[in-house]
């Protein structure tokens, strides 16, 4: 394996932006596989760079390098930062081997995340075989995610493919998604998330919420999606709380294709299913609602079973 050599000067593991006054290119390498270590991006900068990928970055095959640290390629505090291409190989089989082992293993680093950014762009970026989340949005605005490609083994514990958290206007489109977790993993404080065209399976689907303290999350739409072999399609966990959300789109899930499953405390309200179509294995579906009201409108099938 080559050792990778960058354009710019990387003098540590951690590598300050100045603001550019033109949009560059760093190009990271031509066709082939080059080893990376763990490489932290920080600004503030608010130029545009592209970083166009050819060919293939591969983590450490030793995971406690990167799995105690829990990060592998991080941006922060970066603004009109694009990716273009290119594979991440974050070689992770043998920290899941380690887990499914019980053995004494490091949690697992994360392959590429943004945090604390602004104006981003991934484009045609493939994400293999992630330690634990292959791609992580974290207190970010202004965030596009199209043709993105993730792959892992279908018991691979906590790769979730796309992680999005505490972040705003985020659209995610033509993503091709096949993981041993979630699909998709929506975290507290999302706002105004877009995600279409959208493939998924194996793997959990997409999830909203988790814990019972988190911070809620609002105007989500999920829009023409399809779930081929996962054990969901989309989760909303709610804890005893109101919450909204907005599903549209044609699904194709598991036979209880919508479940709202809510706290007789705090029931679910104001639930809006719009032209939601869902079929499991080219059988009916079923619906089921328990503590859960709203409306629905155009074709919704299954039946809603949402009091009005």
């Amino acid at each position: 394996m080559s050792t990778m050599v960058l354009m710019i000067n990387l003098t540590s593991s951690s590598v300050a932006f100045a603001a550019p006054t033109s949009f560059d290119v760093v190009d990271l390498g031509a066709k082939g596989r080059y080893l990376l270590n763990e490489v932290l991006f920080t600004g503030e900068c608010k130029g545009r760079v592209t970083f166009k990928i050819d060919g293939t970055l591969v983590a450490p095959s030793d995971y406690h390098i990167l799995g105690t640290s829990g990060k592998w390629i991080t941006f922060n505090k970066v603004q009109g930062v694009s990716i273009s291409g290119g594979i991440l190989d974050g070689q992770g089989a043998g920290l899941w081997a380690c887990k499914a082992a019980g053995k004494n293993c490091p949690f697992g680093a994360r392959s590429l995340e943004f945090t604390y950014s602004s104006e981003i762009t991934i484009t045609g970026l493939t994400s293999m075989n992630s330690q634990i989340f292959h791609i992580v949005i974290h207190d970010c605005k202004n965030v596009k995610l199209q043709q993105v490609q993730v792959t892992a083994s279908g018991n691979s514990p906590n790769t979730d493919g796309i992680h999005v958290q505490g972040s705003t206007d985020v659209t995610i489109t033509q993503a091709n998604i096949k993981t041993g977790d979630d699909c998709i993993s929506i975290g507290p404080g999302t706002t105004n998330l877009w995600m279409e065209n959208t493939n998924c399976g194996p793997g959990h689907g997409i999830r909203l919420g988790k814990a019972a303290n988190e911070q809620g999350v609002q105007n989500v739409t999920v829009k023409t999606a399809t779930f081929s072999g996962s054990e969901n399609g989309v989760r909303i966990k709610t804890w005893a709380r109101p919450s909204t959300g907005y599903v549209k789109g044609r699904l194709a899930g598991s036979q209880v294709a919508m479940k709202f499953d809510c706290s007789p405390k705090a029931p679910c309200s104001s639930i809006v299913l719009d032209n939601v179509d869902l079929t499991y294995e080219s059988k009916s579906a079923s619906s089921s609602c328990i503590n859960a009201d709203g409306s629905a409108f155009g074709l919704v099938h299954p039946s809603s079973c949402l009091a009005a």
